[in-house]
């Protein structure tokens, strides 16, 4: 045990001082390609794609052998994805010089690149996510340092020594393309925060994403997805069970969009379970579920290493569970979501927990259950051919990815819809992120704007001379001050307390006050009914106290003047002789 302690502190230090290293070369490099052309960038970009392009399937075979993760077939294509689809993507934009004329508005747009990209890359898709962030850094004109998973370093180092030299031989810097090689959390909390870099893109997990936004650095980060597919009960349930299973086992689950609940209507239950089945399902029973949940699930509610991107049948030997040797995915039964359903944990392997509602509403409340228990802000899909509830769920889902009629790990990083082809997916603010944007080129320029002057600024004279010359204002008319006679304002007032159902002569009447003023102090135990601020000023010039009846009104101006003076008494009640002094 004492020997451990130094290797691991030299591990370490190394990996510290390599991050170091690494962000002040790149710091260079990211100078000189800041002032290379459109025309050079696009060069580099174009070799350092095509060199991914032929080695795709040997980065495939690489990822596999070293993580024990996923399908070799599934993730040449996820590579095939990065170099092609997310190269063609971005290759017509322009992100050197000046990108956008707004003639109207007299508003030149520049792109100025960030800098030093420090890109974190995860163990279930290291090579492809590789792919995509080199390409969409050179394409920005910033140099990049890969700070791979511990678990896939050597498949990461390939890709980027292939990139790194194609880059090169097009005409990148030295230092556009780095990598660390000794790996540890240190180091790559080292880079994160290093003076040199600029911006961070970091895919994992929630910690380390945590940890990118408190580097002290702008950071892209995206985090588990946990998201729930729902087939109502207008779909076509052959394709919306076929799409669900074709995302869920497609590189065996690892990708973050895969699809991780089926929440299905009731009407077409039976349909859809018997569909599943006929595809490859297998719907486990209470026991069974306990067994994978052991296994599979750890005590924090994550899921275990060991069975990530593995097929549904490895998952099913290793729990001690017997199903069909062509099972493709396992199907949890579940009431609820949370710590008591372990199942409904984001799984990353081909274990879907399955819901039956009784309608959409009831669906859309338990997709928002699942979603904020792991996928806020991530990715959901619906099946169905109902146009409005299809909006209804655009509208009410926590998700900024709602993927309609599609899977959900083709369609949220935009290999089977129109979205922005991409491997980091920003969660908005419901899940943390600063965007909610698939992440491209565009995320890692700054814009600087020239901008004419379209409306001339006046000059303080002008101003005021302008002021001047405005018409004066219409006159408007003088409100009548007709003073009110004071029989007329008696009667007035009259009015107003009959109204209330005081009536001339009665307690708080005027009668009752004026006999007030002039009468014995027994007529200080009169009741009244309505007080006014001139009644109590009345009484203070008497010398007298005003009884109030149980029911009395007392305006805001004289209740403030009476408790000030305290004036106020209750009337007697119960046989009581005299009232009580007191504060109302």
């Amino acid at each position: 045990m004492a020997d451990s302690a130094p290797a691991h502190t030299d591990r370490d230090l190394a990996s510290i001082a390599e991050a170091r290293a690494l962000a002040r070369r790149a710091k260079q490099a990211s100078l000189a390609l800041a002032e290379l052309t459109q025309e050079q960038i696009d060069a580099i970009v174009d070799a350092t794609a095509a060199a991914a392009t032929t080695q795709a399937e040997v980065f495939a075979r690489l990822a596999v052998e070293e993580t024990g993760y996923g399908v070799v077939a599934d993730k040449i294509q996820k590579n095939l994805f990065s170099s092609e689809k997310v190269y063609a993507f971005i290759r017509p934009m322009k992100t050197v010089g000046v990108i956008t004329r707004h003639e109207d508005r007299r508003v030149i747009e520049i792109a100025e690149p960030f800098g030093v990209v420090a890109a974190v890359v995860p163990s279930t898709n290291p090579t492809s996510t590789a792919i995509y962030k080199i390409l969409i850094s050179l394409k920005a004109r910033c140099a990049v340092v890969l700070s791979p998973h511990p678990a896939a370093v050597r498949c990461i180092t390939r890709v980027a020594e292939v990139m790194d030299e194609a880059a090169r031989r097009a005409g990148a810097p030295e230092g556009a393309v780095t990598w660390m090689t000794t790996v540890t959390l240190e180091g790559t909390q080292e880079l994160m925060k290093h003076r040199d870099v600029a911006v961070i893109l970091a895919t994992g997990g929630m910690g380390l994403v945590r940890a990118a936004y408190s580097a002290g650095k702008p950071a892209y980060g995206v985090g588990p997805g946990n998201a729930p597919a729902f087939i109502e009960r207008t779909a076509d349930v052959t394709k919306a069970v076929r799409d669900v299973v074709t995302g869920k086992t497609f590189d065996n689950g690892v990708l973050c969009s895969s699809e991780n609940s089926v929440v299905v209507d009731e009407p077409i239950a039976d349909a859809v379970r018997r569909t599943f089945q006929a595809q490859g399902g297998y719907f486990m029973s209470k026991a069974e579920m306990d067994a994978v949940a052991r296994v599979l699930v750890s005590p924090q509610r994550l899921p275990n290493p060991a069975l990530v991107g593995k097929a549904a049948t490895v998952i099913a030997e290793t729990c001690g569970i017997t199903v069909p040797a062509g099972t493709r995915v396992l199907l949890a039964p579940l009431d609820g979501v949370g710590r008591d359903f372990p199942l409904s944990i984001e799984k990353l392997c081909p274990v879907l927990s399955y819901y039956v509602v009784k309608d959409w509403r009831e669906g859309c409340e338990r997709c928002k259950q699942i979603l904020r228990y792991g996928g806020m802000g991530h990715t959901m899909s619906i099946h169905s051919n109902d146009e409005a509830v299809i909006l209804e769920f655009g509208l009410k889902k926590p998700a900024f990815r709602i993927i309609v009629n599609s899977p959900t790990a083709h369609g949220s990083i935009g290999l089977t819809t129109g979205l922005d082809p991409a491997m980091t997916l920003g969660c908005g603010g419901y899940g943390g992120n600063i965007t909610s944007d698939n992440i491209s080129p565009r995320h890692l320029l700054n814009i600087k704007r020239l901008a004419y002057e379209i409306s001339p600024a006046a000059t303080r004279s002008e101003r005021e001379a302008a002021v001047a010359a405005r018409p004066a204002p219409r006159a408007q008319p003088a409100a009548a001050t007709t003073a009110i006679a004071p029989g007329a304002l008696a009667e007035r007032i009259d009015q107003f307390l009959g109204a209330r159902g005081f009536t001339p002569g009665s307690a708080g009447g005027p009668a009752a006050l004026a006999h007030a003023d002039s009468a014995t102090d027994t007529a200080a135990e009169v009741a009244l009914d309505f007080v006014c601020e001139e009644d109590v000023r009345q009484a203070l010039r008497a010398g007298r106290a005003i009884v109030l009846s149980e029911r009395a009104i007392v305006t805001p101006a004289a209740r403030e003047l009476g408790e000030q003076h305290r004036v106020f008494t209750t009337s007697p009640f119960r046989g009581s002789k005299k009232g009580s002094r007191s504060v109302v």
